[in-house]
């Protein structure tokens, strides 16, 4: 694995966590491209975060009819 490829990494991560993210998984792959016929290899990033919301003020009994919601 290419230092940079890492460094790529770190910065992608603060980034996200810049913005509030809670970062929870974390994956890096590296390839060398079956499309290109160059030899520099490619990475992909697979960032999985949480970032929990306020509600909107409008405590209840959880009972919001969420179609999302499973009681």
């Amino acid at each position: 694995m290419d230092d940079e490829m890492l460094d790529d990494q770190r910065r992608l991560v603060e980034l996200i966590e810049e913005e509030g993210w809670d970062v929870t998984d974390l994956e890096i792959s590296a390839y060398d491209s079956p499309w290109a016929d160059e030899d520099d290899p490619e990475a992909t990033v697979t960032i999985t975060a949480r970032k929990p919301y306020e509600s909107d003020g409008e405590e209840g009994d959880g009972d919001d009819e969420s179609p999302f919601r499973v009681n």
